[in-house]
């Protein structure tokens, strides 16, 4: 090497040390969080500019167009423009500020820079120029999802900031600025992520109204009654316009207001008159706030695009506004939601407090935005038992047999928790990519299920893996119908044991059923319904479905051997009758009963009559049936027309969809099942079913193709009548998790103004809803989400279906009418599981189905080649005890290669039950069978911080500061003891040793 070589080679090195000694001292001297906030000024009224994007992950366009700016015919928006843009732009200002959100554009902006890029974003991140704000991979909806899907999404995204900007990244406050209603168990859950404020839009216009009257836009959020404190979440409320700019002041390249003109040389000259109109705007704004501290967001949809626009007009706005300070009394400064909040928590004021929901959203006396409650219902159960696939797959990824992974399906599963997603309220051919991409993700999950339980069931290598079977609803599986032998395995992910019934596809007249001890089972064939043909259209299926009981282990395994027979078996119930309501004898009253449950249909209409818990020694007069509201189509009182977004029906009164004299009616009786079916048009029908030991009954429902021929839009309902003296009170879940009290006709917060008596009174229904009396409380649990209400004393009504003809103007511009695979409309089944009981039971009860409707077992095949079965690694459970009845097993995850995320949650309130509503203790010490926990970090529900260290601000309330700072006795490291109260969920990243 030259000398010359040498000189510059130590001028090169000397550069980089120059350069890496810079980042180190960069990131020991970060002042992130509220560290990096800018001053204020006493006396005057400070107003945080917040430069900010609101990017849907999916809406009009697909989430791959927004993210690359494609099919701009239907939206302009191109995400990764809006990202290089802010990046460009905030590297020429230190003084400059810019907030982002969804992780799912971000994580795909940052694996395309380059390293030198990644340095300068985490430079502006350090610095708290560019802060992450909420920070899951998408902001989800808040009626629709179940909490389950809300923890993982958040998860995914918080993870991905915490692995790549580590503490500055952590967002502080969460934003959801377009969600259409806003569930307490999301501020909940916000809370236990440890967030110190929640904003959002869109709140009812008379609550609205009403906040701004009486300064109350900002408070605190007691979100529950069980956790107390530690649910308790500051919250606050976006002054319109939703949460753009003050009218007049887009500078967006989409935006048609008024650049500032500075330049006194030319014509159009107007510092003066914007001065003044954005001065008269912040004065409005501060007039309905508490304190001297306002917030303005200052962008929109996919807006930053050409980010210089927007930051050159700030820029001239804060300095003509703020040189007028001594006798305007405001100052402006670039600002984030984080730093805002710090400033409203020094304010040293006393904050009312609220502990009701947001639901339902109406922004205006006609328009309730409760129809997306129901919207797209196909997509709100495909995605529902998506997230039950996906939580068996991170379960038995643990155990790493297959080269599949479950992070395709995490993603899509994520992406699908949008607003605009599970919600229903996305362009056709939207909701075909959300769809397209859950398949792919349950394609490699069922790769990775089945891969590892052929490893576990069997010992040949050759053998055919096990498979999923996506169409057994309607009775198609290629395995059972074509093999004559083939073996069922089926595992359970709760950690309980589970005593159901597998309903399988077949086409052979008899069949044994065995366990793997050999032990005969007993089952019942029946034939597959002309409903069930119907909905297949050309598609073959089975001619038969077998039924049997099965038991399987607390996260565990159990296999079944299936082989067709010449001749019915000694276990294989011969007595099933088959008739129907023509061929009975006299018109008298149609009964079916499995000992636990009996239900009464009446001999003359075929409508339910009547339902007993025999083994409760109760009865119940209820009647249900399925009826149609006519969507309207506006008129003269509102134009306001029935659309994705919106319900609102022509008339209160829905009208019935049977001919008032009878239903066509079918029953069929076995040993093992009991169905009555019911057809209640062409395109509507429903099988009533009891089984033998359940205590509940089974309501599943076809609907569709909805007929519009007629030129009406319909929205198709359940509706159960009963004598429960309720008192117009009812309960609907809250995320699928704690209940809340709702009352026909009113608000806690404000005074109702009844102007749609059925569409106001519509509320989320995500699992469950119930009426009751001192006596009876009468149940419906839900297989997805659905709009739900009791608009009469003794009354529950289910939204199950919906087809539209006009859109509801509010931005998706296509009416909601889906056709179908064949064209010619959708068709829907689903399920209400029913229970009728004592009110002092029912807690217990709902709460065991509600968890077992969501984790499902979930049933596969092995071919008959399968012959060299062998005693099950998972000792047929993966744990060595099951939990107790009152805990679930939330999440069981790898986090690396010797670390699982561990959620521990105790499912029941407060006032559940008498005995399981109790604190209760579970070890981890020795609890799995395939690793050993050697040591806990607690962490807090997001997974992406100690909780030792988390430390959220206090809030002054008429009854003392919150949330307290309280946390739960930490877990001993001998005994690995942990101890949950009422609703708590607690979260871990536990070291494991695999067996």
């Amino acid at each position: 090497m030259s000398a010359r070589d040498k000189a510059y080679y130590k001028m090169i090195t000397n550069v980089g040390l120059v350069i890496i000694l810079s980042m180190i001292t960069v990131q020991c001297a970060a002042k992130c969080g509220y560290q990096s906030c800018t001053g204020t000024k006493q006396g005057v009224v400070n107003v945080h500019l917040v430069p900010h994007t609101h990017d849907d992950v999916g809406w009009l366009k697909t989430v791959d167009e927004y993210y690359y700016g494609a099919n701009n015919s239907i939206q302009h928006a191109g995400v990764q423009y809006i990202l290089d843009s802010v990046v460009s732009e905030l590297q020429r200002d230190p003084d400059k500020r810019f907030i982002y959100v969804e992780v799912a554009f971000f994580e795909r902006w940052w694996n395309e820079q380059t390293v030198s890029t990644k340095n300068v974003v985490k430079n502006l991140v350090n610095e708290g120029r560019l802060m992450f704000i909420n920070g899951g991979w998408c902001m989800n909806d808040e009626a629709t999802p179940h909490y389950n899907a809300i923890i993982d999404q958040m998860t995914l995204g918080l993870r991905f900031l915490n692995d790549n900007f580590g503490t500055c990244g952590r967002p502080l406050i969460a934003w959801h600025i377009d969600p259409f209603g806003h569930s307490r168990e999301q501020s909940s859950l916000f809370a236990q992520m440890s967030f110190d404020g929640f904003f959002f839009a869109r709140i009812d216009y008379a609550d609205q109204s009403e906040r701004e009257k009486t300064k109350t836009m900002e408070g605190v959020w007691k979100s529950s009654v069980n956790l107390g404190s530690a649910a308790d979440m500051f919250f606050g409320t976006l002054y319109g316009p939703l949460y753009g700019p003050p009218h007049g002041f887009c500078f967006d390249q989409g935006c048609h207001d008024q650049p500032i003109q500075d330049d006194k040389n030319l014509f159009d000259y107007n510092v003066d008159q914007r001065v003044k109109d954005f001065v008269a705007a912040v004065q409005d704004q501060a007039s309905h706030y508490k304190t001297n501290h306002i917030m303005m967001t200052m962008g929109s949809d996919f807006q930053y695009e050409n980010a210089n626009a927007w930051f050159k007009n700030l820029d001239k706005l804060i300095k003509y506004v703020n040189a007028k300070t001594n006798s305007t009394n405001i100052h402006l400064l670039y600002s984030n939601p984080s730093c805002y909040v710090k400033s409203l928590n020094d304010a040293g004021v006393t904050w009312e407090t609220k502990s009701d929901d947001f639901f339902p959203y109406g922004d205006a006396p006609h328009n309730y935005w409760s129809g997306y409650f129901t919207s797209r219902p196909s997509i709100k159960g495909y995605v529902r038992e998506s997230n039950n696939i996906l939580q068996i797959c991170k379960q038995l990824e643990i155990l790493g047999k297959s080269k599949a992974s479950s992070d395709i399906l995490k993603r899509a599963m994520a992406v699908a928790q949008h607003h605009d997603a599970v919600s229903g309220t996305e362009k056709q051919h939207v909701a075909n990519d959300y769809a397209k991409r859950l398949a792919i993700g349950r394609a490699s999950c069922q790769e990775l299920i089945g891969t590892t339980i052929t490893s576990v069931v069997t010992d040949k290598a050759t053998v055919n893996q096990a498979q999923y079977c996506e169409y057994m609803n309607i009775s198609i599986c290629g395995i059972t119908e074509s093999e004559k032998q083939f073996i069922v395995t089926i595992y359970n992910p709760i950690a309980r044991p589970v005593n159901s019934y597998a309903s399988i596809a077949v086409d052979g007249s008899a069949y044994a059923v065995t366990d793997n001890n050999m032990t005969s089972i007993k089952s019942q064939l029946f034939d597959v319904t002309a409903e069930t043909k119907r909905v297949r259209g050309s598609r073959k299926g089975s001619s038969k479905v077998l039924v049997f009981p099965y038991t399987v282990p607390a996260l565990g395994l159990s296999t079944y051997h299936v082989s067709a027979q010449n001749h019915l078996t000694a276990m294989q119930t011969k007595g099933v009758s088959k008739y129907t309501m023509a061929q009975m004898p006299n018109s008298g009253d149609i009964i079916i009963s499995n000992k636990i449950l009996s239900v009464t249909f009446d001999g003359v209409s075929g409508i339910l009559k009547s339902m007993a818990n025999v083994a409760q020694n109760m009865s119940l007069k209820v009647n249900q049936s399925f009826y149609w509201y006519n969507a309207s189509t506006g008129n003269d009182v509102s134009g306001q027309v029935s659309g994705a977004y919106i319900f609102r029906p022509n008339k209160t009164t829905p009208i019935p969809l049977f001919n008032g004299k009878s239903v066509s009616l079918t029953v069929i009786k076995g040993e093992i099942v009991q169905e009555v079916h019911q057809q209640f048009q062409p395109w509507l029908s429903q099988v009533v079913r009891l089984r033998e030991g359940q205590d509940y009954a089974e309501f599943e429902w076809t609907v569709g193709p909805i007929p519009i021929n007629d030129g009406f839009g319909k929205e198709i309902i359940s509706r159960f009548d009963s004598e429960i003296e309720s008192s117009n009170v009812f309960y609907t879940d809250a995320n699928g998790r704690q209940m809340i009290k709702r009352k026909l006709n009113h608000r806690d917060t404000w005074t109702y103004n009844n102007t749609e008596p059925v569409a106001g009174n519509y509320y989320p229904v995500n699992s469950r809803i119930y009426i009751k009396d001192t006596r009876s409380q009468l149940t419906v649990l839900t297989d997805r989400s659905q709009g739900g209400s009791s608009l009469t004393n003794g009354s529950l009504e289910l939204m199950v279906h919906r087809r539209l003809l006009y859109d509801d103007y509010r931005g998706v511009g296509e009416p909601l009418n889906e056709t179908g695979q064949f064209g010619d409309g959708l068709m829907v089944r689903g399920k209400h599981c029913v229970q009728l009981s004592k009110p002092s039971v029912a807690g217990k009860m709902h709460r065991s189905l509600g968890e077992r409707l969501y984790m499902a077992p979930i049933v596969m095949f092995i071919p008959a080649g399968a012959d060299g079965l062998k005693e099950p690694r998972l000792k047929d459970s993966m744990l060595e005890h099951p939990l107790p009845e009152n805990v679930h097993l939330l999440t069981l995850e790898k986090w690396s290669d010797d670390t699982v995320l561990l959620r521990l949650e105790h499912q029941y309130e407060k006032t559940d039950d008498a005995d399981l509503s109790k604190n209760v203790t579970v070890s981890l010490k020795g609890l799995f069978v395939t690793f050993d926990i050697q040591s806990v970090q607690e962490v807090t529900l997001s997974a992406n911080q100690v909780l030792s260290e988390a430390k959220r601000l206090q809030w002054n309330t008429a009854n003392g500061f919150v949330p307290t700072d309280s946390k739960p006795p930490p877990v001993s490291p001998v005994t690995l003891d942990v101890t949950l109260t009422p609703m708590q969920i607690r979260t871990f990243l536990a070291k494991v040793k695999m067996h």
